[in-house]
């Protein structure tokens, strides 16, 4: 099934699959280990998710890695955290980059660069929210603070949306 895979193409399938994996076995850092089943279905949905990088069978992964956090912990914040939002960032830049053309396409050194430069500079949210989390930790929720930061949200994507709108259109 690999049969005429370019190296690069072939690296980037194992990084989607390994990253996936590893934001699911991050919990293990903590001695919470996922069941059997669990690996085993997201294993074979991240091997389907890097030969078909457009499939919704990454976002079914990606779904099943969070919801195995959300009831694997409580209370966080924790430190494994980061190292499994590195492993999702890996896997979903991995399939970014692998959808862009065949399998035995080789890669674009600068698309590879630019994609890598984005990862990072999206990466560096991770820690910066994570230690917000440490400080906030024990303390009061304030009142509205859910409706306040969903409307922050709501106007950041409706922003966006426009200004790529604008910018596509322009093009």
């Amino acid at each position: 099934m690999t049969q005429g895979w370019t190296p690069g193409q072939l690296a980037l399938r194992c990084a989607l699959v390994g990253g996936l994996l590893v934001a699911l076995l991050a919990t293990g850092l903590r001695g919470v280990w996922p069941d059997w089943w669990l690996i085993v279905l997201v294993t074979g949905l991240a091997v389907g998710f890097s030969l078909l990088p457009e499939s919704a069978m990454g976002t079914v992964a990606t779904v099943l890695v969070l919801g195995w956090w959300g009831f694997a912990f409580r209370g966080g914040p924790y430190a494994p955290a980061l190292l499994a939002a590195a492993g999702l960032l890996v896997a979903h830049l991995a399939a970014v980059v692998a959808s862009y053309g065949p399998h035995d396409l080789p890669l674009d050194p600068a698309t590879v660069r630019l994609w890598a430069v984005r990862g990072a500079l999206v990466f560096l949210a991770a820690p910066a929210v994570f230690a917000v989390a440490l400080l906030l930790r024990g303390q009061p929720e304030p009142v509205g603070i859910w409706v306040a930061g969903l409307a922050a949200a709501l106007v950041t994507t409706v922003a966006a949306g426009l200004i790529l709108t604008r910018s596509s259109q322009e093009q």
